[in-house]
């Protein structure tokens, strides 16, 4: 198992659930198709399941 995934904004955020758009902040992403390296912790794979159809991962 890696211990870093990269999570890349795939989808816009334009009209989801707050909460939603949240978890995409808390993994770091502020626009579309912006990537960010994240450490593979259960939080932070609880935000990658949640707002799963936004994203692209990928381990690293």
């Amino acid at each position: 198992m890696s211990n870093k995934l990269r999570v890349t904004l795939i989808k816009s955020l334009n009209g989801r659930l707050e909460s939603h758009k949240q978890c995409v902040a808390g993994l770091g992403l502020r626009k579309m198709h912006q990537s960010r390296e994240v450490i593979n912790t259960p939080e932070n794979r609880g935000m990658i399941n949640k707002v799963s159809y936004l994203l692209k991962v990928e381990e690293v």
